[in-house]
């Protein structure tokens, strides 16, 4: 009858009462955090605003978030650049030749670049290009470099390797012909050209590394070993890349394509949205640099083709205007809706 003990005592704050709490009226003590309950786990309203959260860091997943490429490019730096580059074009260009072209009402001006099929050569110059932006405008907070990208520790020929080879940043030329040589005998896309910009700002974005004059020909090998197997479906594989460069071995190229697989997370997902923002991306850059697509007037052999190109899509897309269209029709509102499918090739 007297005072009883029990081991069984519930832990739960909310059953704990004191000696008058039958005659007191009920009142809830405050819940206890998760960290004072020992309960670590996360509530999915929390990780469902991860990736909004971090949107900004990480272009090369969501289609919102700004290139890094094209900030690079936007920066005191690269104005400078950019000035620099609209002299020398116009010093080595004639008049005649600097004058914009524009569509008429008689004549059509259009370039052979779309978003589906891009033209390959322009695209592999956008793409050094960024890369050059990349390098040239680089964080200096010293951010480590990373062995397998180190050019010292990992050299692509036998010639040796220069003492200051960290200290000189390359030219927009030279990355221009390194990544040229590689898409002309491996039989690239220019397709694949764009996801090799997107896995390399994704291993800068993930890894929290820079490229800089060491790494950038190792990181840019890398990148384009892992888009050629990702996006086409006949890859060339890494031995065929040795027949390429010379001085370099299978281990060394198996090692490099898994280690860059590790830095993204075995992300090499490319959403249609990511690809598109690229490429728009890609002709922005272009257009600030003098760099734009040659501009050729609309003959009647592709008139007859994005003709036919729309013909089939609107026959494409007849069932779905079907299925879309209303069963019964307010006397009010008479006005049908009329289907115009954009002609992206």
């Amino acid at each position: 009858m007297g005072n009883t003990t029990s081991c069984c005592v519930s832990s739960s704050p909310k059953l704990r009462r004191n000696a008058h709490s039958r005659l007191e009226s009920y009142r809830p003590e405050a819940e206890l955090s998760r960290e004072d309950t020992g309960c670590n786990l996360q509530h999915i309203s929390d990780r469902e605003n991860i990736d909004d959260l971090n949107m900004e860091f990480n272009p090369s997943d969501h289609p919102r978030a700004s290139t890094i490429f094209l900030s690079k490019s936007q920066t005191d730096g690269g104005k400078l650049l950019r000035e620099k580059r609209k002299s020398l074009y116009i010093n080595h260009h004639p008049p005649g030749q600097l004058r914009r072209k524009y569509s008429s009402c008689s004549t059509i001006f259009l370039d052979d670049s779309t978003v589906s099929q891009p033209n390959l050569k322009y695209t592999i110059k956008c793409v050094a290009l960024a890369i050059y932006y990349h390098i040239k405008n680089r964080d200096t907070d010293g951010r480590m470099l990373l062995d397998i990208f180190d050019e010292n520790l990992h050299p692509l020929s036998k010639s040796e390797v220069p003492p200051d080879y960290d200290k000189h940043d390359p030219e927009q030329k030279q990355i221009y012909r390194f990544v040229r040589t590689l898409f002309s005998a491996a039989q690239l896309t220019a397709e694949c050209a764009i996801v090799t910009l997107v896995y390399l700002e994704r291993l800068l974005t993930y890894a929290e590394i820079d490229i800089c004059p060491a790494n950038w020909k190792r990181i840019v090998l890398g990148a384009i070993l892992l888009a050629s197997k990702v996006w086409d479906d006949q890859a060339v594989w890494n031995v065929d890349y040795c027949q390429i460069l010379k001085d370099i071995t299978v281990e060394d190229m198996n090692e490099l394509e898994r280690q860059f697989l590790e830095l993204l997370q075995f992300n090499i997902n490319v959403p249609s949205s990511v690809y598109a923002k690229y490429y728009f991306d890609l002709r922005s850059l272009a257009e600030a640099n003098n760099l734009s697509f040659p501009l050729e007037p609309l003959s009647r052999d592709r008139a007859y083709k994005l003709e036919a190109i729309s013909r089939l899509c609107e026959d494409k897309y007849k069932d779905f205007r079907k299925a879309a269209k209303k069963r019964s029709v307010s006397a009010d509102n008479l006005t049908v809706v009329r289907w115009s499918p954009a002609i992206i090739s």
